[in-house]
This record gives C-alpha cells, structure tokens and sequence, in this order.
C-alpha cells in the first residue's frame, strides 16, 4: 500500500496536482510507520518482509519525491535540474541499502545507543518538501524557484547518506507519569494534520532540522561516557 500510495504522488505530479501528490507520499510514510508493528502483532516478520519494504521505501520516498521536485520546479534548472533530483533518489537508495547491509552486523554503534545513522528515508522524502510546504502556506513564487529548491534538495540527500547520529522515535520511551500527556499532544497534532496540514509539516520538518545538532551532541556524549567506563 505504501508502495502503491508513494507511486500515485508521481501521476497527480504529472498532472499538476502538487497537494494531492505531496499527499499521497506523507501517507505513505505513515504506512510504513505501521507495517513493521502490524508485522510484530502478527508475528508475520520475514527477511522478505524486510527486503520488500526498503524496495517499497525506495520507490515511495526516494524515486516519486525525485520526480514530483523534478517536476514542480528543478525542471526549469539549466543543465543540472535532473542531476539534483537523481541525488535524492540516489542517496535514498544508498542509505536503504547500507541499512540492509548492517541488519546482520553484530556492532551497531548509533543503533545500540538508540540513534540512526542519517535522516531515514521516509523523513528524507518529508523534509525534501519543505519548500512545498512553504509555497502551499504563502503562494509565493519565491519557493518554487529553482534556486532555492536545488540546494535544498542537494541538502536533504547529504543528510541521508550522512553518517551523523539522529534521534529514533522508535527507542523513545515515555514514562507512565506523563503518558496522558502525550496522548494529548498527539490528538492535537492529529487535529492540526487534518486542519492545517502544510503549516503542520513545516513546522515539524523545522523542529526535525533543529533537533539534528542536539542528536550528534547526545550521541557524543554517550558515546565519550561508554568510551570512560
């Protein structure tokens, strides 16, 4: 489904429907965010299932948000316009493939921590948006020009196949005392998805951006504690 969602965001792309194809690929990385529980409910986890969803991911978040950027805007880039959608794609593929690599390694060191190596793919897709997120709030022409969305872009790509420690939601855990609290916060920002939902992803693709500097100062820090004991 993830899969099938992310490819649709190409056809409403090539028909200029630039919201709907936005969507179609943030649903899909809600799909992916699922299919690995639904799998460890139904005690239905495989090494296929591990292969299908990084071919998925690498059609849903690396070629679709490629082509959909390509389109809207690096298009009317001289020359080079193809060269930085093919680097998302490229990094995305990349970065899919050195996690597949490293699932039998024994020595994991962001893993063990509770870190990722670089932006995952499905943020990497989220936050190569941004400046069609900024152009759905505003309408200003201004972020649909080439000359900002290319280097933004190029930007995203470094990040995925960087080697710099970034929070995992997945090793997050929430303490009892502050859980209806959380869940407070998350009706809310459902509410705001549904609402306001580019002024939403802006403002969490921001926060994301924001938080890499504190991920590689925490990661240092356990790591130079580790390296002590």
């Amino acid at each position: 489904m993830a899969l099938c969602f992310g490819l649709t965001g190409v056809r409403y792309a090539m028909a200029e429907r630039w919201e709907m194809a936005v969507g179609c690929v943030i649903l899909a990385g809600v799909l992916d965010g699922l299919d690995g529980r639904i799998a460890r409910l139904l005690r239905g986890e495989s090494r296929f299932g591990a292969e299908l969803d990084s071919l998925s991911d690498a059609i849903a978040f690396g070629v679709t948000p490629a082509l959909i950027i390509y389109l809207w805007s690096l298009q009317y880039m001289p020359k080079f316009g193809w060269v930085v959608a093919l680097a998302h794609a490229l990094m995305c593929v990349l970065r899919l493939a050195r996690f597949n690599a490293a699932i039998d390694m024994d020595v994991q060191p962001h893993k063990s921590a509770g870190f990722l190596t670089g932006v995952p793919a499905p943020s990497g897709a989220g936050l190569a948006f941004v400046p069609l997120y900024c152009w759905f709030v505003t309408d200003l022409p201004f972020f649909r020009q080439w000359y900002v969305v290319a280097p933004w872009t190029a930007f995203i790509a470094f990040l995925m196949i960087s080697n710099i420690a970034t929070f995992s939601w997945k090793a997050l855990r929430i303490r009892r005392s502050i859980r209806l609290e959380v869940i407070a916060v998350a009706g809310l920002l459902a509410a705001l998805l549904l609402t306001v939902p580019w002024m939403t992803l802006l403002a969490i693709s921001l926060l994301y951006i924001g938080l890499i500097p504190f991920g590689i100062a925490s990661y240092r820090k356990i790591r130079i504690a580790g390296i002590a004991n």
